[in-house]
């Protein structure tokens, strides 16, 4: 198997960046409803949701393998979220399925047939 190392950043980053996008979508709302911030935040909200579905376009193959290994980013994502944005210390459980599943992740997407070609 030739796995091209650039390419598998590519992709990692990639799957990185729409779930920032993804979890703005979701965070500007929060922020608006629970927290009683600016309606303005629909702006940015819309913008962010615009961006995760453009690059959900980029991603390299089939949508159901994708969205498995998005998956795992995306939860790593979300924990690195809850730590620096949240401010909230992780526990070894966190880290341990955040590791867990970044292993998932990469499985899915170096695969002989994966992400990666």
């Amino acid at each position: 198997m030739d796995i091209h190392f650039s390419k598998v950043i590519t992709t990692f980053i990639l799957f990185f960046i729409t779930a920032v996008m993804e979890i703005l979508g979701c965070y500007f709302p929060y922020l608006i409803l629970n927290q009683h911030k600016s309606h303005w935040l629909w702006i940015p909200t819309a913008l962010a949701l615009a961006v995760f579905v453009w690059l959900l376009t980029l991603h390299p193959a089939a949508s159901g393998r994708i969205y498995a290994a998005y998956g795992g980013i995306y939860i790593f994502t979300a924990l690195m979220w809850l730590r620096f944005v949240d401010q909230v210390s992780l526990t070894r459980w966190d880290m341990l399925g955040g590791a867990v599943v970044l292993v998932g992740a990469a499985i899915i997407i170096l695969q002989p047939q994966g992400l990666i070609r």
